[in-house]
């Protein structure tokens, strides 16, 4: 989730220890091996063991269309400590799509059976290399198609957001698709799409024959969702949330390009305001404000 899940979000989301792993925002990778610079600059828990704060392993997600860049920078990231590699193919945003990024390589099975066979062939057999897709680009007809081509090449692991690229995130996802995948291929896969609470979880794990489900949008929407499905958890409260979101606001109090939290901070409320009524009105005093000091003591009211 590029512009969203960042260290910072990853550390908070990730303290009470319901999540078997974490993944980074994607690195897109064109025809040059990065500096380890960008790898840390995206995956700071690089210079931690590869771990957030609360010992959640970190996967270093890429995204790009080349074989060998990837398998070596998929490499690079292994040495610098990556627990593992994640290969997306299922970003539908177009200005990824037009440089031949994620979900629009879904019309390629072939290609994306070279890319993960190459990356799986240049990270140590330790790493696992996890992938990421679609259901398809504008249909489904391939989504079996690029499951097996994916097995094939080597992979440990496959999540599927059960959507086309076409179909973006709108209600509903095709969980009944995942199960289809899952007659087809012997890989573990992971069920991911619309997702919001425990009873969407155990709906989605009846449908798509998934005991492993990914949370993205709804992680951010309950921020204790993890622990809500796995633990039964009560989600937390609003005044609770409040505190995340002022704790979230002073991971980088210090750093250079503080300036960025506050479009951050309201980027989360959108998420927010799905399950917290409170959310909006709160989002309606913050939303055209710059300054962050402003912005936290008006969330801390709701203290």
């Amino acid at each position: 989730m590029e512009g969203v899940v960042d260290y910072a979000m990853r550390d908070i989301l990730t303290k009470s220890g319901a999540y078997d792993h974490a993944v980074t925002e994607f690195i897109r990778i064109n025809t040059q091996k990065l500096p380890k610079s960008v790898f840390y600059k995206y995956c700071p828990e690089l210079l931690h063991g590869g771990n957030t704060q609360s010992g959640t392993p970190v996967y270093v997600q890429l995204l790009g269309q080349h074989c060998d860049p990837m398998a070596e920078n998929a490499a690079f990231a292994a040495s610098l400590g990556a627990p593992g590699i994640d290969l997306n193919f299922g970003c539908p945003a177009k200005t990824v799509n037009k440089s031949m990024g994620g979900s629009i390589l879904l019309q390629f099975p072939d290609q994306i059976h070279n890319i993960v066979k190459a990356v799986r062939a240049g990270v140590p057999k330790n790493i696992p290399v996890t992938v990421k897709m679609r259901l398809g680009y504008h249909d489904k007809t391939l989504a079996i198609e690029n499951a097996l081509a994916i097995e094939e090449a080597g992979a440990t692991g496959l999540a599927v957001h059960a959507r086309t690229k076409i179909e973006g995130y709108k209600p509903p996802a095709h969980w009944q698709w995942i199960a289809k995948i899952g007659e087809q291929v012997n890989i573990p896969i992971v069920a991911n799409g619309d997702i919001w609470s425990l009873k969407d979880a155990v709906e989605c794990r009846k449908i798509s024959n998934c005991s492993d489900i990914m949370i993205g949008r709804g992680g951010l929407s309950l921020p204790n969702l993890a622990d809500v499905i796995k633990n039964d958890t009560a989600p937390l409260s609003w005044p609770d949330v409040c505190r995340l979101l002022i704790s979230y606001s002073k991971y980088q109090r210090d750093d250079k390009k503080t300036n960025f939290l506050p479009s951050r901070i309201k980027q989360w409320f959108s998420y927010l305001q799905r399950q917290y009524p409170q959310a909006q009105g709160v989002f309606k005093e913050i939303k055209t404000h710059k300054e962050l000091a402003h912005i936290t003591s008006i969330i801390a009211r709701d203290l």
